[in-house]
């Protein structure tokens, strides 16, 4: 059952409430005053706390105690009792956040409903406030690369409005993420973010999915209907079956629809943001989407880079991973050494954003160390054909290509193909390579002139 604090200065008081609660299964702890009081709730925090306004010999009264409970355990609620009640006192309990107000002498039935209420009252906001922080950690934009920042500054621009947006992107590189960003920044915050996921639903059972049933009589609401006032996110939008994509239209076009089964017209208002990994030109070239539907979804369109566009990104969301993983799996809290750092950022990235902290979940429980993670933690996965292009570019490593050269012809093809790698690794960008490899950009120009490297790349 619940962990309850009874503090009263009265023992009888203490006493017969203890009693009262340990016979409904509840775990009680007493207090006489405000110390005793202050290191059980210091010490674990109670899921009810029954507190008497008036108590003796104390350096806190009951509204003082009260104060500082809502300010350091918000989600706790608290009872108040007194002998000396008045409306006065009941009017500034509740005003400091006081669940209810109970005077002495009280009956069993009273205590007991009132002490009901305030735990299911108080479950309910634990699990509400759990479920908004979970989602706030899935809609943290992490990031400090320009492509994040330019990214970011689009979101930004569309918060205060209702137009559909069409979020584009390799897949894994944070689509979703984008959508609950623009969601839980708007004034629809409040109201609901559903998803449809829909590569997963089989096609006879989209349409009952999106807009609901009726049958003899009794309705089940759809997903249209429960983001109504929110936003509906439809995951990799490409996959709708053809026949349901003639009555979404109609439904974006209206803003009304049947339920299936039903007659009666359904009304709502919702924001429509959806998102694709594919060429939705191509899918409508060959059939598979309807032109007008990708007009209606395409309003802002937003196109998310991939991992591989923000590498310098790695070190940030790493840290993020690490940290939310501790708080909400309970995996260790370990350090990034700074060689794992510049292995992540060596390595390949065909799964995005997904891929990292698929590998850095996988390091935090296989690691060794408890404390960092070392590079022989960091498995890497290479696609065969990023993997093929990865090592055609190291080909000018090979220990046999330097075997017949002196010292500084070979350390100068090493330099010239390592800095080469390194350059179209960041898409020509010779500011970011630079604070790669340790070197001021403007010695980084004399080198690249020195090795004959210049001419053949761009600097953005």
């Amino acid at each position: 059952m619940s962990y309850i604090l009874v503090v009263d200065d009265e023992k009888d008081i203490r006493d017969l409430i203890s009693q009262i609660l340990f016979e409904e299964g509840h775990t009680v702890k007493l207090a006489h005053n405000s110390m005793s009081a202050m290191d059980y709730i210091n010490n674990k925090e109670p899921d009810l706390i029954i507190l008497d306004i008036w108590l003796k010999d104390s350096e806190m009264d009951g509204i003082e105690i009260l104060k500082s409970v809502k300010q350091n355990n918000p989600l706790c609620p608290v009872v108040v009792i007194s002998g000396h009640g008045n409306i006065e006192i009941a009017v500034a309990a509740v005003k400091q956040g006081a669940y209810d107000f109970i005077e002495k002498p009280f009956n069993t039935d009273q205590l007991l409903l009132v002490i009901n209420r305030a735990l299911e009252a108080s479950s309910l906001r634990k699990e509400v406030f759990s479920l908004q922080n979970k989602e706030m950690n899935e809609s943290k934009m992490v990031g400090g690369t320009g492509a994040f920042k330019i990214l970011k500054q689009k979101l930004d621009k569309l918060m205060n409005s209702n137009g559909r947006i069409l979020i584009t992107g390799p897949s894994g590189s944070g689509k979703e993420i984008a959508a609950r960003y623009i969601h839980q920044n708007s004034p629809r915050a409040n109201n609901r973010f559903l998803t449809i996921a829909c590569a997963s639903i089989q096609s006879e059972k989209m349409e009952e999915l999106l807009f609901g049933q009726e049958v003899e009589g009794k309705i089940s609401p759809g997903l249209f209907e429960r983001a109504h006032g929110g936003t509906l996110f439809f995951d990799e939008v490409a996959e709708l079956p053809i026949g349901t994509q003639a009555k979404i239209l109609r439904v974006l076009v209206d803003q009304v629809f049947t339920r299936v089964g039903g007659k009666n017209i359904v009304r709502v208002n919702c924001r429509i943001i959806s998102s694709t990994s594919k060429d939705l030109a191509m899918e409508i070239e060959k059939g598979y989407f309807k032109e007008e539907l990708f007009h209606r979804f395409n309003v802002v369109p937003i196109k998310i880079p991939s991992l591989e566009e923000r590498i310098l990104d790695i070190s940030l969301l790493s840290t993020y991973f690490i940290e939310w993983l501790s708080k909400s799996e309970g995996l260790p809290n370990k350090q990034l050494t700074e060689a794992s750092i510049r292995k992540l950022q060596n390595m390949s990235w065909p799964g995005n954003i997904r891929q990292l902290k698929n590998t850095i979940e996988r390091a935090l429980i296989l690691g060794s160390s408890k404390t960092v993670i070392n590079p022989e933690d960091i498995f890497e996965f290479i696609e065969t054909e990023k993997k093929d292009n990865f090592q055609s570019n190291m080909l000018d490593f090979n220990s046999e290509f330097f075997a017949d050269k002196s010292l500084r012809s070979a350390r100068e093809e090493f330099e010239r193909a390592y800095l080469k790698y390194q350059i179209s690794k960041f898409g020509g960008n010779v500011s970011k390579t630079a604070s790669y490899v340790g070197m001021e950009r403007s010695a980084l120009h004399r080198k690249m002139k020195i090795l004959n490297i210049e001419s053949t790349l761009k600097e953005k």
